[in-house]
């Protein structure tokens, strides 16, 4: 099943896509946020699709983040070998966390706002996790059952503001429109394996990034017990997996940020493509 929210910013509601067709579900289901799946709003969907109750509505409807804003974003950093070498950093013992704030999150095909004062906004295309039950000391076999689904996610990155700034990376991660999310969220059992799917990005046509989740260093059910062992995960919540090389920082001979008038392309097989303009920031 493929979940999206669709209408303008902030006047989104929940739809579905079943065989290509979008179907608005608004009327039964009130939006993908934390009581929706907490409540085992999945199954309850499931039927309303079955009764055959949902309404055709445009594809040429804006598209908003498939989730509802969550209780928060979780990232994982370094989580790809080749992206740690080229950002020349160990390999972590340990999955390394930070936050990306909530207010970054927008749609999958919503512009690119470069921060003001910045010089060095970087792209990150990401596996995100879709927390589907309240965890609290998850065991990691038993992690998957507090999956939902998953999403496309690219992770963007102020780099003088993450690394140059001092303390901690979120001031890099959580300029607004940093987090485009969608363009929809597909639930696992839309996978027959997490771990073998292509992510790729492309600036301006070209391919900066072309990766499989197979080469993540820490999997999906370790990094949603691991994290549940510091924090409680709420239903909605999202953990952003990481990316593979090719981001910005680690082109060579030197580093290529993103300028105003770039487009950026990226997807991930089974959860669709998003397009992202770059803009300059605006007082």
């Amino acid at each position: 099943m493929k979940l999206i929210r669709i209408g303008e910013p902030g006047k989104e509601k929940p739809a579905v896509i079943i065989n290509d067709e979008w179907l608005d579900a608004s009327a039964y289901i009130k939006d993908y946020d934390e009581d929706f799946f907490a409540n085992d709003g999945l199954s309850s969907l499931k039927k309303i699709i079955a009764e055959k109750k949902l309404q055709s509505v445009s594809k040429n409807t804006r598209l908003g983040s498939p989730v509802a804003r969550p209780s928060k974003i979780i990232c994982i950093g370094l989580n790809y070998s080749d992206h740690a070498a080229e950002s020349n950093m160990q390999l972590p013992a340990e999955p390394v966390i930070f936050f990306k704030s909530t207010t970054a999150l927008v749609g999958p095909n919503d512009d690119l706002i470069i921060p003001k004062n910045s010089t060095k906004t970087d792209w990150e295309v990401e596996l995100a996790i879709v927390i589907g039950k309240k965890a609290s000391y998850v065991e990691e076999a038993a992690a998957m059952d507090y999956v939902a689904g998953y999403v496309l996610h690219n992770d963007y990155s102020e780099r003088a503001f993450q690394l140059e700034r001092s303390g901690q990376w979120v001031k890099g991660k959580s300029c607004d429109t940093f987090a485009p999310l969608g363009p929809w969220l597909a639930t696992k059992d839309e996978f027959a394996d997490i771990n073998n799917l292509r992510l790729w990005l492309t600036v301006n046509g070209k391919m900066m990034q072309d990766g499989n989740t197979k080469n993540l260093v820490f999997k999906i059910p370790l990094l949603v017990a691991y994290v549940s062992q510091f924090m409680t995960l709420l239903p909605g919540d999202i953990i952003s997996t990481g990316t593979p090389a090719g981001v910005g920082l680690g082109q060579k001979p030197g580093p290529v940020y993103i300028k105003p008038g770039d487009v950026i392309e990226l997807g991930i097989d089974g959860l669709g493509s998003s397009k992202q303009t770059a803009i300059a920031f605006k007082q």
